[in-house]
């Protein structure tokens, strides 16, 4: 009997071994990597995934487009090489990803290598803190020309993409302020914040003290503001100190939010919000949506970009201009295939090949300039400037002039436990 338990124990050891065992080599496995350049990254892909089934899970559908740019890289270097990819793109719906990468990272047989993944909340507080997902950054990311490192590099950000205020320029409405599109009578199109968390992510930020002045600093230039209004940003005050927000502006942030919650029309994608506005049929109608929406609208009579004006593009307009949220590249703790995981990203972060199907559209912005398109002349047609609204004024100009606010995991994970149930309290009882 002692024998047997003995054996069941050795045997246990091994397999909880055997189990850890892709977790170190994926950590090991990126200390190496992260200072190695893509030619060296690729050879090494090479050597352990030729011939064999590569996996992963992702936010954005377009990854399945990138793997076979990939392999034909790797073919410059190995024109023998194979990668059986067909179907290995995986990307699941209603915020699934979270449990599927969880469940394959802690099960016994682990089949996914690496993730795009958005929302930075959840990834902070359920991926990072938990170790189950591991950051890479790519020496040639790092070593790049004009490499926009702030908020991009931990976790590694393949792209930042915005969502925009815009409004239907048909009507009498003017929208010159953040705070117009709270003004009573309003009721912006937005996604609803459970059903698309990186939105409830901007409201979070909007507590963070840089957005919460840049509110108050819009509040106080704001020619709609009333007594109500003062005095509801006055008793943000309690609703902060309850909230455990601090920082001296905070209330202008709370308010807004408080104020947002309040009135938005909750819509179920940004697809639909954008069709509705460009009609001729939605006159004084706004919305915060993705900006790169624009690139799909059918001009027809009854609707076109031009109908529209993106908020921010005005040039006496006070405030925030929209939010940005960003998808991120990371490996699995226990990737199978960490080499080609790790060069996978190396590809699509710091070459124009790996990001093209990102990079092809406008409103999504790679941190390595050398991976983008120009979009500026997005909106000419033969050489005229036909759809100005779809003129991209690029990254640089949307964080500064256009004050995107910008998705911190790592906050959000700090104030999410509390601000949820405040947020969702305005929601339901509106």
């Amino acid at each position: 009997m002692k024998k047997l338990v003995s054996v069941v124990l050795a045997l246990m050891m091994l397999l909880t071994m055997f189990s850890f065992a892709s977790a170190e080599d994926a950590a090991e496995v990126i200390k190496q990597a992260e200072g190695m350049t893509l030619e060296e990254l690729f050879k090494k892909a090479i050597e352990e995934s030729n011939g064999k089934r590569f996996d992963a899970v992702g936010n954005s559908s377009r990854g399945k487009s990138v793997l076979p740019l990939f392999v034909e890289a790797l073919q410059k270097i190995d024109p023998n090489y194979t990668l059986d990819y067909e179907g290995g793109w995986q990307q699941p719906k209603e915020n699934k990803i979270f449990d599927q990468l969880t469940e394959d990272i802690n099960g016994a047989n682990h089949v996914m290598s690496m993730t795009l993944i958005q929302d930075g909340n959840q990834i902070q507080s359920k991926m990072l803190d938990t170790g189950l997902l591991l950051n890479f950054v790519p020496k040639d990311w790092k070593e790049a020309e004009g490499v926009a490192k702030e908020n991009n590099e931990n976790p590694l950000a393949l792209q930042t993409l915005n969502k925009v205020f815009m409004f239907n320029n048909l009507g009498e409405k003017t929208y010159k302020n953040m705070w117009d599109f709270v003004r009573e009578g309003e009721a912006p199109l937005f996604m609803g914040t459970n059903s698309e968390p990186v939105g409830k992510n901007f409201l979070y930020m909007m507590t963070n003290e840089k957005y919460a002045t840049i509110a108050k600093e819009a509040y106080e230039a704001w020619d709609g503001k009333n007594a109500e209004d003062d005095a509801l940003i006055e008793d943000m005050k309690l609703d902060a100190a309850d909230l455990g927000l601090t920082g001296a502006n905070v209330e202008y942030g709370l308010a807004w939010v408080y104020l947002w919650c309040e009135k938005y029309n909750e819509q179920t994608d940004d697809g639909p919000i954008c069709n509705t506005l460009v009609t001729t049929s939605a006159k004084d109608q706004c919305g915060l949506l993705v900006y790169s929406k624009l690139r799909s609208v059918e001009e027809t009579a009854e609707a076109s970009v031009n109908n529209i004006t993106v908020a921010a593009y005005q040039d006496d307009y006070v405030g925030i201009g929209g939010f940005a949220y960003k998808h991120y590249l990371m490996l699995t703790k226990s990737s199978p295939l960490p080499w080609t995981s790790c060069a996978l990203i190396a590809f699509m972060t710091t070459t124009a090949d790996g990001f093209y199907a990102w990079g092809k559209d406008m409103g999504g912005y790679a941190p390595v300039p050398a991976c983008m398109q120009d979009h500026s002349k997005d909106g000419y047609v033969d050489g005229v400037d036909t759809y100005p609204a779809k003129n991209d004024r690029g990254y640089d100009w949307w964080l500064n002039e256009g004050k995107l606010v910008v998705e911190d995991p790592a906050y959000c994970a700090s104030v999410s436990g509390k601000m949820s149930p405040w947020l969702d309290g305005i929601t339901n009882n509106k």
